[in-house]
């Protein structure tokens, strides 16, 4: 365990080298969920994402909503909100300009198992308040959990981790955006695990990588 955090700290530092101008950034994440009986729960998440190791701020995101499990299918349907503060280089120029961004969405999960493979489908629409602009957009996100090490009975483990997500607008151009990511896990019991990934994020005209570290936390 103690190699494991060691491991994740020392990933960061070789990003501090990297500029403005550098293709690949930092996110620190944290997603939560607080069950408040059989069929209801409260999502929380927090993400801090930079354009280097962390210190230069690219965007912070604040997200949070209600969901409702479906008791047969363990499928969720959430209702969400969430605030968003970018900080974006002005073009050929270290100045920032910062845009506030409102945001309602409605998600819906399902989860499926193929042997220890376990599969995730989420379908987000959102709807975008950003300044004085008006934008919705469609979500789907597939992501692939597979565990590699049991520990104690497989309430520890260690397992790999993958997922795609891609974003439509429903205004032109539709393609807005598409991420992939793929990281490796340790799982501590049944509330608490983390991750570090590498995510590559495409655009229409670019491209950015990312080094993600994950905490995810179940109350």
């Amino acid at each position: 365990m103690k190699k494991l955090l060691l491991i994740l700290s020392l990933s960061c530092l070789p990003l501090s080298n990297f500029a403005q101008d550098s293709d690949f950034g930092n996110w620190l994440i944290y997603i939560g969920s607080k069950q408040l009986n059989e069929k209801w729960n409260l999502h929380h998440e927090i993400q801090y994402r930079n354009y280097n190791a962390i210190g230069d701020l690219e965007q912070l995101l604040l997200r949070t909503g209600l969901g409702y499990t479906f008791k047969e299918s363990k499928a969720n349907l959430l209702l969400g909100y969430g605030y968003i503060l970018s900080e974006n280089y002005t073009t050929s120029s270290d100045d920032k300009t910062s845009i506030n961004e409102y945001r309602i969405f409605q998600q819906f999960t399902t989860k499926q198992s193929l042997g220890k493979l376990n599969i995730s489908h989420r379908y987000r629409f959102e709807q975008r308040f950003v300044e004085d602009d008006y934008k919705m957009r469609f979500r789907y996100f597939l992501s692939l959990n597979h565990p590699i090490i049991k520990i104690k009975d497989g309430e520890k483990q260690v397992y790999v981790s993958a997922y795609n997500e891609i974003f439509l607008n429903t205004k032109s151009s539709v393609f807005d955006r598409n991420r992939l990511y793929g990281g490796l896990g340790y799982k501590f019991n049944k509330k608490l695990k983390i991750e570090l990934g590498y995510m590559n994020q495409f655009f229409e005209n670019s491209g950015r990588d990312q080094l993600n570290i994950i905490t995810f936390y179940n109350f």
